[in-house]
């Protein structure tokens, strides 16, 4: 006679998601190219007291009115790590950003059930966000030769 405990199911954070898609959409804004539109691409070398961390690469895949899609990927410097790529959604209107897929898998669930087939953890997509959030924020530390853009957030 066993008692099972079984695992709450997973619930999404949905304000905790909010606000981190919100901050990566403002951390974003300092990196996009000024002119996005489909193609262009921007690249930042990461450096820190002389040693060299790769580069992370911005490219505009899809620019609509409201929405641009971006492919964010990190080059490392040691040739045998593997280059992760995010696809990212920037909604201009909501001025969110959100991982919207990883290394080819072009769409994420908000939460998902586990055990499953592609074995995603239950919180995958708040994760890649978070993951999202800290490549941004190592940009900011180690960014070398990245300009200040001219952002208007008033509109």
């Amino acid at each position: 006679m066993g008692v099972g405990l079984a695992k709450p199911r997973y619930r999404v954070d949905l304000c905790g998601l909010q606000a981190t898609c919100e901050a990566n959409y403002y951390r974003l804004l300092r990196l996009l190219p000024a002119e996005r539109c489909a193609g262009v691409v921007r690249e930042v070398q990461l450096a820190r007291d002389g040693l060299d961390f790769g580069r992370m690469r911005l490219e505009v895949l899809e620019e609509c009115p409201y929405t641009s899609v971006l492919q964010i990927s990190l080059h490392s410097a040691l040739a045998w790590l593997p280059t992760p790529r995010l696809l990212v959604r920037v909604y201009h209107d909501a001025r969110m950003a959100e991982v919207g897929g990883m290394q080819g898998l072009r769409y994420l669930h908000g939460a998902y059930g586990y055990p499953n087939q592609a074995m995603h953890q239950p919180d995958e997509k708040a994760q890649l966000n978070g993951y999202l959030a800290e490549w941004l924020g190592q940009v900011r530390e180690c960014g070398v030769g990245s300009e200040a853009l001219d952002v208007d957030f008033s509109s």
